[in-house]
């Protein structure tokens, strides 16, 4: 819980360019809940997606389709299929965690497959093992569609899970929130949303408040962006330089 991630939302960003929060007051937030995150660059996204494509290879595993559960599985199945040399890629869409860690009560199935799985090998791909309730709801919905042998990969295997996915290339058991490169803006913009409260805050306490609560480092820019993003959502109101949810 004590170790601190740095995200950096705009490549070539030095530290002079990030919000500078160390003289900046913590700001009293309603909700009380803090938990550390971490951000997975673009580079380490396909080195964990190149080993996880390895470990099914040497499995010898051959899948006749491969199954993307969106969005998360997207970027990883594709990546795999690539080094599997696989062509026949297809996805689901399972809803169960919403930007920014917000957990709906159950996972479900809001986009089912558009192809006959019926005896068919497959191989379903998503990102992370959280809870592992997503990867289950998967697992059973391709079951009854009468699929024939049903093995799940993911680059990134949480202990938190209840669900122990076949294949994954990374094992975490310092539970921490993952933020891929696919979801860097969307989950900040979640996160700032939280830390904001009625009482009007300037760029320097809303970077010190991300820093304080989600161990988050965010540049000034990109921070300005997001905050003008949750402005146009009609989430926050900006007074001058600060700003407070509405």
């Amino acid at each position: 819980m004590s170790r601190e991630y740095e995200i950096d939302l705009l490549e070539g960003k030095t530290a002079s360019d990030r919000v500078n929060s160390s003289a900046a007051p913590s700001i009293i937030m309603d909700n009380p809940v803090s938990f550390p995150c971490q951000l997975i660059s673009w580079d380490e996204a396909y080195r964990l997606s190149r080993k996880l494509a390895k470990a099914i290879k040497s499995s010898r595993y051959d899948p006749d389709l491969v199954v993307a559960i969106g969005r998360g599985g997207y970027v990883p199945a594709r990546i795999v299929c690539d080094f599997l040399l696989h062509s026949l890629l297809t996805s689901i869409k399972i809803e169960h965690w919403d930007i920014a860690a917000c957990k709906r009560p159950q996972a479900s199935v809001r986009f089912p497959l558009a192809v006959d799985v019926r005896e068919k090998k497959i191989l379903i791909v998503d990102d992370v093992t959280d809870t592992g309730d997503t990867l289950k709801a998967a697992i059973d919905y391709v079951k009854s569609e009468g699929a024939g042998q049903i093995k799940t990969a993911v680059m990134q295997h949480k202990t938190s899970s209840s669900l122990i996915p076949d294949f994954y290339a990374d094992l975490i058991s310092d539970w921490r929130w993952i933020i891929y490169p696919w979801a860097a803006h969307e989950d900040v913009l979640g996160f700032t949303e939280r830390v904001l409260s009625d009482e009007p805050a300037s760029l320097a306490e809303i970077g010190m408040a991300l820093k304080e609560r989600y161990s988050l480092t965010v540049d000034g820019e990109s921070l300005q962006e997001i905050l003008g993003d949750l402005v146009d959502l009609k989430k926050a109101r900006r007074e001058q330089d600060r700003y407070r949810r509405i």
